[in-house]
């Protein structure tokens, strides 16, 4: 029996706590226990906090989750709800990723002032978005767009627009769909013209690799088949080091037994592209992704990843 509440820890932000909160709701349905059982403890991060500048310029990635490995660490919270695609491909010794819910809609979604789409957009229009892969694949699409950073939460980058700093914006659609805000899209992206970040679209579930209780909590609510395709989209990023200095698309579907994995690397500007795609069993999904990564490595050479630094 459960003796003391279970401490879900998350960044502070609207969509951060609506994860939390499905994650809770998961939780309390496949252990029939009530909210009492569980406390969600929001946390701040760095990168919530650093709002002017790229997340490339001021440590990528590890500024979602810093704080929150640390509270892992010190026991101030049981588990740590992430975006996936927040995540680092590597993570510190003594904690791992163990359980995935669903994975919602990958697509990314267009909010468009001036016209409902990108195609649509007037020539020169302002576009933001502080994803470099965001960047390139607009730049691919429309080079004449003119392309500007834009950070903070939904709300805030909604609010942006509102004030007229950008005729249009791009954000996950699995977000929007989570906070009950998909009426403000004006256009879904395809995922042959505008893949996804790897991890986008999935709620990962950080613990400590020790924990046996947590562990045990938490195997009713993982998905297997967002568990396998996480797992080889997170191989083929850490095979091209992949951060937010790195425009990289990478998407994996399971169907039954089987999984597919396309990707694409591009360069800031989206005028050279390399792509790769790959199939195999699911249980392969690491081995897929891994071999994926190489591939699409070796295809662009050296000399592609030098603008890289």
């Amino acid at each position: 029996m459960q003796t003391k509440a279970l401490k879900i820890g998350t960044r502070a932000s609207p969509l951060a706590l609506a994860q939390a909160t499905e994650t809770r709701a998961r939780l309390m349905a496949a252990h029939g226990l009530g909210e009492e059982a569980f406390e969600i403890v929001p946390l701040t991060t760095t990168g919530d906090r650093i709002l002017d500048r790229p997340l490339s310029e001021v440590g990528g990635k590890g500024l979602f989750t810093k704080e929150l490995e640390e509270a892992l660490f010190d026991g101030r919270i049981d588990i740590a709800v992430h975006s996936s695609k927040d995540m680092a491909t590597v993570l510190p010794e003594g904690l791992e990723v163990s359980t995935f819910l669903p994975r919602e809609d990958t697509r990314d979604a267009f909010i468009g002032k001036l016209a409902p789409s990108i195609a649509e957009l007037p020539h020169g229009a302002v576009v933001g978005s502080a994803s470099l892969r965001r960047q390139a694949l607009i730049r691919r699409m429309r080079p004449d767009l003119d392309v500007v950073i834009f950070r903070g939460n939904v709300q805030t980058r909604l609010r942006k627009l509102e004030e007229g700093i950008a005729a249009g914006t791009l954000l996950a659609n699995a977000g929007l769909r989570r906070l009950g805000m998909e009426h403000v899209i004006t256009d879904l992206m395809s995922l042959e013209m505008f893949p996804p970040a790897p991890g986008q679209g999935a709620i990962g579930i950080e613990i400590r690799s020790a924990d046996a209780w947590v562990k045990q909590m938490l195997a009713p609510i993982h998905d297997e088949p967002t568990g396998y395709a996480l797992a080889c989209e997170r191989a083929y990023l850490r095979v091209l080091d992949g951060s937010c200095r790195t425009p990289i698309a990478g998407h994996a579907v399971v169907d039954g037994d089987r999984l597919y994995f396309s990707g694409i690397i591009l360069s800031l500007d989206g005028q050279e592209a390399h792509e790769v795609r790959a199939e195999g069993k699911a249980t392969d999904a690491e081995a897929i992704g891994r071999a994926a990564g190489e591939e699409v490595r070796d295809r662009a050479g050296t000399r592609f990843f030098e603008g890289w630094g």
